[in-house]
């Protein structure tokens, strides 16, 4: 019955219309009856009907009193918003405009201002094309440009660009940038920003950069040794040199800024400036042939007898360039040249002659080197193959020479032949001294000689040396002191144990008395061995060359030897890689190092030597096969081993060899065998034969003059060692009992 569209006042007197007919309706039933009770009673419901439409009249009052305020306090925000933004539209530097559906909805003065005769035109409803046409029609307009493209300033360019902004040239010299922007599907932003400061400050900035361009310009023209000068397209003087108007000679007023070629050229023509230079012809055909050739090129002689060279290229700006240049002296001495050309040719002709003999007289003189060369080569390699053959017949005799002497010496102690014995004995070891130094130099002077480069314990050495050496010194009266290490080092065992040999050798000659110490010590993670004397000293002077062949310090102890020992360590370290130094004082001692790598140690550590066995050590009871070509040298060794307590078989041959294994019927306890044998024959073979006859891997001892590495590879695989000649007693007995009997003592690395 009540419409909720209506407005608020409608719907009230629609209610009282409906209370004022349920009244009269009531009042007609309830006056048929007549009952005064009957009318309370229905006053009574209809009051209550009358109240609660009356509460629902007042909760839609309410309703609607609370919808009116919010209303009401929507229109105000509305308002204010509305104000703000026409507030912020005015405060607005450029121009604002919003196109909706194409039609103009929202503008600001500086949008409504910007084309002052199209001023009248800006209101509501104009459509986003018809402005467009108007900017391109107005008067006030001067010019369109689109960023990114070169700006026609003509008034014909006067198209718009939807991508990006487009440049509007006003009269008075204002400019406006233009921008489009899409905020919506079906709106429209055009934004006007006024950029006439920058485009002043660009023009500004771009006429500055040009006066310095062309001061630039006009400064190396006039440091130019030739003639410039550069017109325009119309044939006016643009820039020009002092030195242009020197070589033509013409007055100042005619290469002044502005000034036609034509009068330049009937200038020259009227003075007869020029010879050579059709300076009569029309200025147009000389420009049309320059437009057609691209430039001119001529040579003309002035009237003060200078020849000048003129050359014109056009520009491309459609001017063009004119420089002279005088070629005088280029031209008056051209047959002078020509001359001296002739002549040196002449020169060079001969001087190359004689080069190509000097040519062919030097390559006959490389190929004499050369061929010398190769013969030095030659010798070199024969000498260090001769000492290699050599090395074994030499150290024979002397091997069994020491085995004698050794035998003779136990034979005559307490005799006075003892003396004598010990003197012959001391003589062989200086030979076998020498011997081995001559074959160490050869070695390492020799090209093709290789390193046998391994990981081991440097404590073998030292225990070595100082068993060699002990008795030595003893007899000097010197203490030697060896320091045992365990650290591993990478090097040539054979090459450092001789230099190390020849380093304690070299102090215990140069000491008479106090102490010789020899050790290890590490310094910036390498290992340092050092032999330190009390001796005699070395100065300064002396430091250098006591690394020379036969250099000795002091000839009081020239019976040591021929002053060949620190001559090898210096080769053999040179050769390794290792740093070796000297530091010494005069009257107190020396210090001599050499630098060393730390080694690889094995996961498994071979079983070594620590400590040699005594040779005094109590007889052995071993079975002993010695294989000997010699008969000198297996004499002295049987004799040897025999004075030991052991019993000999001794056989020449590797067929000897396995029929006394045969007769004996049985394996010996080991088994001594020179390398070299008769002919083709050998120790390994002879080794190999002998545990295939008795079926055992019996213990065996290689002993040779050939360079230990040789037989590495071998002895690794059939498992026999090897020893160099002359054999060492003490490390022969010694490398025999362990053999024999496998002691566990190995050598740590830490």
């Amino acid at each position: 019955m009540i419409d909720p569209e209506e407005t608020l006042e409608q719907q009230v007197a629609r209610q009282s219309k409906i209370i004022d007919a349920l009244i009269r309706r009531a009042n007609r039933e309830h006056g048929v009856g007549g009952s005064v009770y009957s009318l309370f009673q229905s006053a009574i419901a209809l009051q209550g009907e009358v109240w609660e439409k009356t509460r629902d009249l007042e909760q839609a009052l309410d309703t609607l009193g609370r919808a009116s305020n919010k209303l009401k306090i929507a229109e105000y925000a509305w308002q204010q918003t509305e104000q703000n933004l026409a507030e912020a539209l005015e405060a607005m530097e450029g121009g604002f405009a919003l196109f909706s559906e194409s039609e103009l909805e929202v503008f600001n003065d500086q949008f409504k201002t910007l084309v002052p005769d199209l001023e009248e035109e800006i209101t509501n409803g104009l459509e986003l094309d018809t402005y467009f046409e108007l900017l391109q029609s107005s008067a006030s307009v001067v010019s369109v440009a689109k960023t990114g493209r070169k700006t026609d300033t003509t008034g014909d360019n006067r198209s718009f660009s939807l991508d990006r902004p487009s440049v509007l040239e006003l009269r008075g010299d204002r400019w406006f940038q233009i921008t489009r922007k899409s905020a919506s599907a079906n709106r429209t932003v055009l934004l006007s920003t006024e950029i006439t400061r920058i485009v002043r400050q660009n023009r500004l900035e771009k006429n500055r950069l040009i006066d310095e361009q062309s001061f630039f310009l006009q400064a190396a023209f006039d440091h130019m040794t030739q003639g410039v000068c550069t017109f325009s397209e119309e044939g006016t003087l643009l820039i020009t040199n002092e030195r242009f108007r020197e070589l033509l000679n013409l007055p100042l007023f005619l290469v002044q800024k502005g000034t036609a070629i034509r009068q330049i050229l009937e200038f020259a023509r009227k003075q007869r400036l020029l010879v050579g230079l059709e300076t009569g012809d029309d200025f147009d055909e000389i420009l049309h042939e320059l437009r057609s050739r691209g430039s001119i090129d001529t040579m003309v002689r002035h009237v003060n007898g200078n020849i000048l060279n003129i050359r014109v290229h056009g520009l491309p700006d459609k001017g063009y360039i004119m420089n002279v240049l005088d070629i005088t002296a280029e031209t008056h001495s051209k047959e002078t040249l020509e001359q001296m050309v002739q002549e040196r040719t002449r020169e060079l002709t001969a001087v190359n002659e004689r080069l190509r003999r000097q040519n062919e007289e030097q390559a006959i003189i490389d190929e004499q080197l050369r061929q010398a060369k190769a013969e030095a080569e030659e010798a070199v390699s024969s000498k260090t193959k001769f000492f290699a053959a050599a090395s074994h017949d030499l150290l024979q005799p002397i091997n069994a020479a020491k085995l004698l002497i050794s035998t003779l010496g136990e034979g005559t102690q307490d005799t006075p032949f003892e003396d004598t014995v010990s003197r012959l004995g001391r003589s062989f070891d200086s030979i076998e001294s020498l011997l081995h130094a001559l074959l160490d130099i050869s070695r390492l002077d020799s090209v093709g000689s290789e390193l046998s480069i391994s990981s081991f314990c440097i404590g073998d050495l030292l225990s070595s040396v100082r068993d060699d050496y002990a008795r030595l010194a003893r007899e000097k009266g010197i203490d030697l002191s060896i320091v045992p290490c365990r650290q591993w080092v990478q090097s040539d065992r054979r090459y450092l144990l001789r230099s190390l040999q020849n380093l304690v050798v070299n102090a215990i000659q140069y000491t008479e008395t106090g102490r010789i110490l020899a050790g290890c010590r590490r310094k910036h993670g390498l290992l340092v061995l050092e032999v330190i004397d009390t001796g005699i000293g070395i100065s300064p002077e002396d430091q250098t060359r006591i690394f020379s062949e036969f250099t000795r310090v002091s000839e009081k102890s020239s019976d040591y030897g021929m002053g060949l020992g620190l001559s090898i360590v210096e080769r053999a370290c040179r050769r390794l890689g290792h740093p070796l130094s000297v530091s010494s004082t005069v009257g107190k001692g020396s210090r001599f190092s050499i630098t060393l790598p730390f080694g690889q140690v094995p996961d498994e550590l071979p079983v070594g030597l620590a400590e040699e066995q005594d040779t005094h050590a109590e007889a052995m009871d071993l079975i002993v096969l010695i294989i000997e070509d010699n008969e000198d040298v297996l004499f002295a060794t049987a004799q040897k081993v025999e004075s030991w307590g052991g019993s000999v078989l001794t056989a020449s041959s590797t067929a000897q060899a396995v029929e006394q294994v045969r007769e004996i019927g049985m394996a010996p306890d080991i088994i001594l065998a020179d390398y070299q044998l008769t002919g083709s024959d050998n120790g390994v073979e002879a080794i190999k034969a002998i545990r295939r006859q008795t079926s055992s891997r019996v213990p065996a001892i290689i002993i040779t003059a050939s360079p230990p590495g040789e037989l590495e590879e071998a002895s690794r695989k059939q498992a026999f060692t090897v020893l160099s000649k002359p054999v060492k007693l003490s490390s022969l007995r010694s490398l025999m009992d362990w053999k024999t009997h496998q002691p566990k003592i190995v050598c740590f690395g830490t």
